[in-house]
Protein backbone atom coordinates (compact mmCIF):
# COMPACT_ATOMS: atom_id res chain seq x y z
CA UNK A 1 0.00 0.00 0.00
CA UNK A 2 1.33 3.50 -0.74
CA UNK A 3 2.15 6.27 1.71
CA UNK A 4 -1.03 8.03 2.95
CA UNK A 5 -2.12 11.12 0.83
CA UNK A 6 -0.15 9.94 -2.00
CA UNK A 7 -2.25 9.72 -5.22
CA UNK A 8 -1.22 9.40 -8.19
CA UNK A 9 -3.36 12.54 -9.32
CA UNK A 10 -1.12 14.06 -6.55
CA UNK A 11 1.90 12.75 -8.06
CA UNK A 12 1.36 13.79 -11.55
CA UNK A 13 0.87 17.40 -10.03
CA UNK A 14 3.55 17.23 -7.95
CA UNK A 15 5.65 16.71 -11.28
CA UNK A 16 4.54 18.89 -13.26
CA UNK A 17 5.53 21.63 -10.35
CA UNK A 18 9.00 19.98 -10.78
CA UNK A 19 8.97 19.78 -14.28
CA UNK A 20 8.30 23.87 -13.86
CA UNK A 21 11.22 24.27 -11.39
CA UNK A 22 14.09 22.35 -12.36
CA UNK A 23 12.73 21.38 -16.47
CA UNK A 24 10.95 18.78 -17.83
CA UNK A 25 14.09 16.97 -19.07
CA UNK A 26 14.85 16.35 -15.28
CA UNK A 27 11.51 14.80 -14.11
CA UNK A 28 12.19 11.25 -12.87
CA UNK A 29 10.00 9.06 -10.01
CA UNK A 30 13.44 9.02 -8.20
CA UNK A 31 12.86 13.40 -8.25
CA UNK A 32 9.67 12.85 -7.38
CA UNK A 33 10.26 10.43 -4.52
CA UNK A 34 12.98 12.86 -3.35
CA UNK A 35 10.29 15.73 -2.84
CA UNK A 36 8.08 13.52 -0.97
CA UNK A 37 11.05 11.98 1.54
CA UNK A 38 9.85 9.20 0.34
CA UNK A 39 11.19 5.61 -1.10
CA UNK A 40 11.40 5.44 -4.72
CA UNK A 41 9.83 1.77 -4.49
CA UNK A 42 6.67 3.50 -2.56
CA UNK A 43 5.81 5.55 -5.72
CA UNK A 44 5.93 2.41 -8.12
CA UNK A 45 1.97 1.43 -6.88
CA UNK A 46 0.86 4.78 -8.43
CA UNK A 47 3.84 5.35 -11.43
CA UNK A 48 5.45 2.60 -13.58
CA UNK A 49 8.58 4.57 -14.62
CA UNK A 50 9.68 7.91 -14.83
CA UNK A 51 8.26 7.87 -18.58
CA UNK A 52 4.65 6.76 -17.43
CA UNK A 53 5.19 10.03 -15.00
CA UNK A 54 6.39 11.90 -18.06
CA UNK A 55 3.40 10.76 -19.84
CA UNK A 56 1.06 11.51 -17.39
CA UNK A 57 2.58 15.18 -17.06
CA UNK A 58 2.24 15.67 -21.02
CA UNK A 59 -1.51 14.55 -20.91
CA UNK A 60 -2.29 17.52 -17.80
CA UNK A 61 -0.27 19.87 -19.67
CA UNK A 62 -2.68 19.59 -22.89
CA UNK A 63 -5.66 19.30 -20.76
CA UNK A 64 -4.78 22.12 -19.27
CA UNK A 65 -3.92 23.91 -22.92
CA UNK A 66 -7.01 23.20 -24.34
CA UNK A 67 -9.01 24.46 -21.34
CA UNK A 68 -7.42 27.28 -21.26
CA UNK A 69 -7.72 28.16 -24.97
CA UNK A 70 -11.23 27.07 -24.96
CA UNK A 71 -11.90 29.70 -22.50
CA UNK A 72 -10.11 32.64 -24.49
CA UNK A 73 -11.97 31.50 -27.48
CA UNK A 74 -15.29 32.30 -26.10
CA UNK A 75 -17.38 33.86 -28.12
CA UNK A 76 -13.94 35.46 -30.43
CA UNK A 77 -13.47 35.05 -34.37
CA UNK A 78 -11.20 36.32 -37.15
CA UNK A 79 -8.14 37.91 -35.62
CA UNK A 80 -9.42 38.37 -31.53
CA UNK A 81 -9.72 34.29 -32.16
CA UNK A 82 -6.24 34.14 -33.48
CA UNK A 83 -4.85 36.65 -31.00
CA UNK A 84 -6.48 34.99 -28.14
CA UNK A 85 -5.28 31.61 -28.74
CA UNK A 86 -1.87 32.16 -29.42
CA UNK A 87 -1.28 34.39 -25.94
CA UNK A 88 -2.75 31.41 -24.32
CA UNK A 89 -0.26 29.51 -25.70
CA UNK A 90 2.60 32.40 -25.33
CA UNK A 91 1.57 33.05 -21.55
CA UNK A 92 1.71 28.91 -20.77
CA UNK A 93 5.06 28.29 -21.41
CA UNK A 94 5.76 31.44 -20.03
CA UNK A 95 4.06 30.59 -16.95
CA UNK A 96 4.83 26.43 -16.89
CA UNK A 97 7.76 25.87 -18.77
CA UNK A 98 8.23 22.68 -17.39
CA UNK A 99 4.64 21.63 -18.47
CA UNK A 100 5.29 23.30 -22.14
CA UNK A 101 7.91 20.89 -22.68
CA UNK A 102 5.89 18.23 -21.49
CA UNK A 103 3.18 19.22 -24.11
CA UNK A 104 5.59 18.13 -26.83
CA UNK A 105 6.39 15.13 -24.96
CA UNK A 106 5.67 12.17 -28.03
CA UNK A 107 2.65 10.04 -26.73
CA UNK A 108 1.58 6.65 -28.53
CA UNK A 109 -0.90 6.89 -31.32
CA UNK A 110 -3.16 5.59 -29.52
CA UNK A 111 -2.91 7.48 -26.04
CA UNK A 112 -2.06 10.94 -28.87
CA UNK A 113 -5.65 10.01 -30.04
CA UNK A 114 -7.46 9.78 -26.67
CA UNK A 115 -5.63 13.04 -25.19
CA UNK A 116 -6.71 16.65 -25.25
CA UNK A 117 -4.21 17.16 -27.87
CA UNK A 118 -6.82 16.86 -31.03
CA UNK A 119 -8.93 19.64 -28.95
CA UNK A 120 -6.07 21.91 -29.82
CA UNK A 121 -6.09 20.73 -33.35
CA UNK A 122 -9.87 21.33 -33.58
CA UNK A 123 -9.83 24.62 -31.88
CA UNK A 124 -6.86 25.76 -34.60
CA UNK A 125 -9.47 24.45 -37.63
CA UNK A 126 -12.37 26.75 -35.96
CA UNK A 127 -9.99 29.56 -35.95
CA UNK A 128 -9.22 28.77 -39.51
CA UNK A 129 -13.03 28.77 -40.28
CA UNK A 130 -13.16 32.33 -39.87
CA UNK A 131 -10.66 32.40 -42.68
CA UNK A 132 -12.35 30.55 -45.28
CA UNK A 133 -9.70 27.67 -46.24
CA UNK A 134 -10.56 24.57 -47.37
CA UNK A 135 -8.52 21.39 -47.18
CA UNK A 136 -4.98 20.86 -47.63
CA UNK A 137 -4.57 24.51 -47.12
CA UNK A 138 -6.31 24.39 -44.01
CA UNK A 139 -3.98 22.04 -42.92
CA UNK A 140 -1.18 23.42 -44.09
CA UNK A 141 -2.52 26.69 -42.35
CA UNK A 142 -3.02 24.87 -39.33
CA UNK A 143 1.01 23.65 -39.66
CA UNK A 144 1.82 26.80 -39.83
CA UNK A 145 0.33 28.96 -36.89
CA UNK A 146 2.05 25.43 -34.42
CA UNK A 147 4.91 26.06 -35.87
CA UNK A 148 5.10 30.12 -35.54
CA UNK A 149 3.79 29.94 -32.34
CA UNK A 150 5.72 27.08 -30.84
CA UNK A 151 9.20 28.61 -32.56
CA UNK A 152 8.74 31.97 -31.46
CA UNK A 153 7.48 31.01 -27.79
CA UNK A 154 10.50 28.33 -27.64
CA UNK A 155 13.04 31.31 -28.60
CA UNK A 156 11.86 33.78 -26.52
CA UNK A 157 11.49 31.61 -23.31
CA UNK A 158 15.05 30.61 -23.96
CA UNK A 159 16.30 34.48 -24.29
CA UNK A 160 16.31 34.66 -27.90
CA UNK A 161 15.00 38.46 -28.01
CA UNK A 162 15.87 39.66 -25.14
CA UNK A 163 19.29 41.46 -26.12
CA UNK A 164 17.65 43.84 -29.17
CA UNK A 165 15.12 45.90 -29.79
CA UNK A 166 12.50 46.62 -30.35
CA UNK A 167 10.47 44.70 -27.73
CA UNK A 168 9.83 41.08 -27.71
CA UNK A 169 5.94 42.04 -27.63
CA UNK A 170 6.64 44.39 -30.51
CA UNK A 171 7.49 41.65 -32.33
CA UNK A 172 4.77 38.84 -31.12
CA UNK A 173 2.18 41.54 -32.08
CA UNK A 174 3.22 42.11 -35.76
CA UNK A 175 3.67 38.51 -36.19
CA UNK A 176 -0.23 38.05 -34.87
CA UNK A 177 -1.06 40.73 -37.63
CA UNK A 178 1.68 39.61 -40.40
CA UNK A 179 -0.57 35.98 -39.90
CA UNK A 180 -4.03 37.41 -39.78
CA UNK A 181 -2.88 38.87 -43.25
CA UNK A 182 -1.66 36.01 -44.51
CA UNK A 183 -4.86 33.74 -44.01
CA UNK A 184 -6.53 36.62 -45.30
CA UNK A 185 -4.95 36.80 -48.16
CA UNK A 186 -3.85 32.73 -48.75
CA UNK A 187 -1.70 32.19 -51.73
CA UNK A 188 -3.21 29.74 -54.16
CA UNK A 189 -1.79 26.76 -55.35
Amino acid sequence: MGRAGLTTERLVRAGAELADEVGFDQVTVSALARRFDVKVASLYSHLKSSRDLKTRIALLALEELADRAADALAGRAGKDALSAFANVYRDYAREHPGRYAAARHPLDPGMAAASAGGRHAQMTRAILRGYDLSEPDETHAVRLLGSVFHGYVSLETAGGFGHSAPDSQESWTRILDALDALLRNWPGP
